[in-house]
């Protein structure tokens, strides 16, 4: 399945409380559920402004489905092409 990394613009986001990522993060899983297997949160990364996700989804509509549904914004979703990873490069 493709694999998606979404930037979220999301002012404050590093110093979101606990509590709040994880109500986020709770509403996020449950419009997952929603829309089926075919759609899954791997992992995201957290800076100031910005959360960075990763994603394994069909298509880009289904990234932008479940942002519209879980109420959090997806200003840019890319397609990863490639992955490199240094410890395959010796």
């Amino acid at each position: 399945m493709p694999q998606f990394v979404i930037e979220r613009e999301i002012p404050g986001a590093g110093k979101m409380s606990e509590s709040e990522i994880r109500q986020v993060s709770l509403r996020s899983l449950q419009v997952l559920k929603e829309m089926g297997p075919q759609i899954q949160w791997l992992h995201s990364y957290v800076t100031e402004d910005k959360v960075y996700c990763v994603y394994l989804a069909p298509d880009e509509d289904s990234i932008r489905e479940h942002a519209r549904r879980a109420g959090v914004p997806a200003d840019r979703v890319a397609a990863v092409r490639r992955l490199i990873d240094p410890a395959n490069l010796k």
